[in-house]
């Protein structure tokens, strides 16, 4: 029953981060459009506006805030495979739960708690650009510094569950990808 438990909050958990990671993906398309856009009015229009160029760090800062969690989710983080490379599935599976549970964890935690009045002062006075013409949104972006451990704490969750799934059912169709990211 437990380990149903843990597939479907992983499953719940997997469909979101997609669906985020999707959204991202076109944020990413719509930054660089808009990059394109800023050099082509500058260059050869001599126009420039200070909101357009912010709103290039902010699509900017979305994509790498949130986009960690599909990363995570997709395995695409970096990592040193001298000796992972060679271990077994159930190795794998106990390397991934304990480095989520043990270094993951506290990461985003730690995160969160360090952001945390960061982002509630930016708030309470509904801060803004300190340049002329600039976005008056600075304390949107500056919340990513607190969505970005949720959603990692939400993915490395699911991590953790759907290795603990594999160590304990074993191999199976459903935990395929434990062991092996």
């Amino acid at each position: 029953m437990l380990v149903n438990g843990f597939k479907n909050a992983v499953a719940v958990i997997d469909t979101f981060t997609e669906l985020t990671g999707k959204i991202i993906a076109w944020l990413t398309l719509v930054m660089v459009l808009m990059t394109f856009i800023i050099v082509l009015l500058r260059y050869g229009f001599n126009l420039g506006w200070v909101a357009m160029q912010e709103s290039v760090l902010y699509f900017h800062g979305i994509v790498f805030m949130l986009g960690a969690a599909y990363t995570l989710k997709a395995d695409g983080h970096v990592r040193v495979d001298i000796f992972y490379q060679r271990f077994s599935a159930n190795t794998k599976a106990l390397v991934n739960l304990l480095g989520g549970i043990f270094l993951l964890l506290p990461v985003v935690l730690f995160i969160f708690y360090i952001s945390l009045d960061y982002v509630v002062i930016s708030w309470q006075i509904m801060e803004k650009s300190s340049e002329a013409g600039g976005l008056p949104l600075v304390y949107l972006n500056k919340s990513l510094l607190l969505l970005l451990p949720v959603t990692l704490l939400l993915q490395g969750l699911a991590e953790i569950m759907r290795n603990l799934v594999f160590l304990l059912a074993g191999n199976s169709a459903d935990n395929s990808k434990a062991g092996e990211s």
